[in-house]
């Protein structure tokens, strides 16, 4: 691929890539939970720092867009988990390779 040839446009593919990814959450949380899957209180209590609410709208919007499952057991009390979907397992790729640059660079 030559970077110089690569021209910008609303809908080009990394323009598309930000959309799906682009909150403030949304990378940590597809780490975390590629890994195996996760409940919501255990990612709650894994992110302090991030609230409930955002949380919950982060971890939607991240099902909505098709990369994370969402999967509710009929307990009581009810268990949620969640997990990468096929098309968010091709990511993670993508997420080892910016973590792996991150530790080496940042």
């Amino acid at each position: 691929m030559d970077m110089n040839k690569m021209e910008y446009s609303h809908d080009c593919g990394l323009a598309k890539v930000q959309k799906l990814v682009g909150g403030k959450w949304k990378l940590v949380l597809l780490w975390y939970v590629s890994e195996t899957p996760r409940r919501f209180g255990e990612i709650n209590r894994t992110f302090p720092e991030l609230t409930q609410s955002m949380l919950t709208k982060q971890l939607r919007e991240l099902e909505r867009d098709g990369l994370v499952h969402r999967e509710v057991y009929k307990e009581i009390p009810p268990k949620v988990e969640y997990s990468l979907t096929e098309l968010g397992k091709k990511f993670e790729p993508i997420l080892k390779y910016m973590y792996d640059w991150g530790e080496e660079n940042l």
